[in-house]
């Protein structure tokens, strides 16, 4: 039985065999042996003895194992002979021959030495195979999508996964064979990357900022400003990217899901659909989401360049096929404008004339209506998709206008405008006629639907009912409160209802109304506005006014010059100027005593002084 030796090797202790240890003692002294005279040759036989370390670690199922010579042979099949290397500068001249040395798949470290916070983007890029760029963006992207959440997952990696310190960590980093060859110009490459900076070095340059150092104070200013200067830039792009990569992830969102019209059922497609555009809904998506989210992914960049120095390009090729998708997806959305436009083009209407049974002598009743089977609410809700009788979906639009007329003709009518839009005059007139518009008369109520509704295959083209109701002069109208918010009070509608007279008796009169029950309303004298007064007797006449005004339900009385007690007399007396009084004795008008103008139920009677 062979003597057992204890080694140290990288910091990590073995239980070896004599004959082993002898075995792999004479493999790293020929090793050594053949590095004499290369620079970092303590470096490498520290990185290959990590190397071996590790490959023991791996054979080994516990502690207490011991490595015999075959564990030792195959830990030198994989590290390679070192005859079989060129040890020397050539090597990194010419391709090294043939080993047998074993491949090793890429392992997860941090890689520190490309790294901006902890190397968990840029080792992820290493094991991916993709530019670390690409890691750090989806980073980004998924941080502001998860609302911070992912910063947690990337702490997690960055406290659990190992940093790449050595150069056997670097190349199994890399998925690149961990041998001796390998290692020596990993090495070497470091070494001459230091030695290129000092050859390339400017020492004029740092001799003139030396001879400078008297100048420290004017350089210290400038430093400042350029710090504050470059604080700002870094705010800007930070700024960018925050615009920029909120709206991606916008994008992103909207792409997932109207994208998936058609796939996945939900209640907003159907005003999708409703809008006919001509295209798929995905088609659209994808439209939408190259058109807008190409430009600011461009932001997105801008932000990432401003924020990172020496940030690599993504690529003339990239830009020029994201610069063709754009222009793509910028046309196609304008033909898709276009043709949704022509669809709108024209607009045609259908006239229903219907009688309205009500004479002058009548009171007409005017309410709006709803139905349960859709909505009890009979205020304007816009458009919404309601299922009818057969659980077919239909469109409920409660686009209603209401105009009341006077007529002169012995009993009113009303008229009922449909208009719709269309590709065409005949297409628009079509869709008009298709329209579902009812009116109730029961007894002298008069009941209109508050909704329209239309098939959901005539799709959403700008569909509304117009409602005039003339009524005879001289009838009553009393319209409820629920027709304010259909009716059209404009000028140019040419309505004879006014503000605020719903919910009153209104007589019907040329081109106009007279409220029968409205409050009576003054004038108060402080501020010109008009205001309701139960008790205006009561109050003092105007203190600083030559002129009285007084309307009240005595009448209307007017008086040029100021007089403490109006109310005394009912006549006018001699002192007066001018004066009027009209209430229900009839019409009295007096002009500085030359002239009484009296029109009362026994005629008009004028006299003069």
């Amino acid at each position: 039985m062979n003597k057992t030796v204890n080694i140290n090797l990288a910091g990590i202790f073995f239980h070896i065999d004599e004959d082993a240890y002898a075995k792999l003692q004479h493999y790293l002294e020929a090793i050594k042996r053949s590095l004499t005279n290369t620079q970092g040759k303590e470096e490498i036989i520290a990185d290959i003895e990590a190397r071996i370390a590790e490959l023991f670690n791996e054979k080994i199922k516990d502690k207490k194992q011991v490595i015999g010579t075959t564990e030792v042979e195959a830990v030198i099949a994989t590290m390679g002979q070192p005859e079989d290397y060129m040890l020397d500068d050539e090597i990194f001249e010419d391709e090294p021959s043939y080993t047998k040395s074993s491949t090793t798949g890429k392992q997860l470290f941090r890689d520190t030495e490309n790294s901006y916070v902890g190397g968990v983007s840029s080792g992820l890029g290493h094991y991916l195979g993709i530019q670390a760029l690409w890691v750090r963006l989806l980073w980004v992207i998924l941080t502001i999508a998860s609302s911070g959440a992912f910063v947690l997952i990337y702490i997690a990696l960055w406290i659990f996964v190992p940093e790449a310190k050595t150069t056997a960590d670097k190349l199994s980093m890399r998925g690149e064979e961990v041998n001796i060859s390998n290692i020596e110009r990993k090495i070497k490459e470091g070494f001459d990357d230091v030695a290129g900076k000092v050859r390339n070095a400017d020492f004029d340059k740092y001799g003139r900022q030396v001879k400078s150092g008297a100048s420290s104070a004017a350089t210290g200013i400038s430093s400042a400003i350029l710090a504050i200067l470059n604080v700002f830039v870094k705010f800007i792009g930070l700024l960018i990217l925050l615009i920029a990569g909120s709206t991606l992830i916008a994008l992103f969102i909207g792409l997932f899901t109207v994208g998936t019209f058609g796939i996945v059922e939900a209640p907003w497609t159907d005003y999708i659909e409703m809008a006919a555009i001509g295209a798929p809904i995905w088609v659209i998506s994808l439209l939408t989401f190259f058109a807008v989210g190409i430009p600011f992914f461009f932001l997105f960049i801008l932000g990432l360049k401003i924020m990172v120095r020496k940030l690599k390009s993504i690529g003339t090729l990239a830009k020029m096929v994201l610069l063709g998708l754009w222009l793509l997806s910028v046309i196609g959305l304008a033909f898709l404008g276009v043709k949704q436009a022509t669809l709108r083009a024209f607009d045609g209407e259908i006239v229903i004339t219907e009688k309205l049974p009500i004479t002058p002598q009548d009171t007409l009743y005017l309410s709006m209506r709803s139905n349960p089977e859709y909505s009890s609410n009979t205020r304007r809700r816009g458009l919404e998709i309601k299922y009818d009788d057969n659980d077919t979906k239909i469109m409920y639009i409660t686009d209603i206008n209401v105009v009341v007329k006077s007529t002169k003709d012995s009993i009113g009518r009303i008229e009922i405008i449909k208009t719709a839009d269309g590709s065409d005059y005949k297409d628009a007139k079509d869709r008009a006629k298709n329209i579902s518009y009812n009116t109730n008369l029961d007894g002298n109520k008069l009941y209109l639907d508050s909704y329209l509704t239309s098939n959901l295959d005539e799709y959403y083209r700008d569909q509304e009912v117009k409602v005039t109701v003339y009524v005879p002069e001289g009838s009553v109208l009393f319209v409820d409160d629920n027709v304010g918010d259909y009716y059209r009070y404009s000028d140019y509608a040419g309505g004879i209802l006014k503000y605020d007279q719903e919910e009153h008796f209104v007589k019907v009169i040329e081109n106009g109304t007279i409220c029968e029950t409205c409050p009576i309303e003054s004038i108060d004298s402080s501020d010109g506005s008009w205001d309701n007064d139960d008790n205006w007797d009561e109050s003092d006449s105007f203190d600083d006014d030559e002129i009285n005004v007084r309307i009240n339900s005595d009448g209307v009385q007017i008086n040029n010059k100021k007089k403490d007690n109006w109310e005394e007399s009912s006549k006018f007396s001699d002192d007066d100027n001018v004066k009027v009084r009209i209430n229900s004795d009839g019409v009295q008008i007096n002009k500085n005593n030359d002239k009484k103008i009296k029109i009362d139920e026994n005629g008009i009677e004028i006299k003069k002084n």
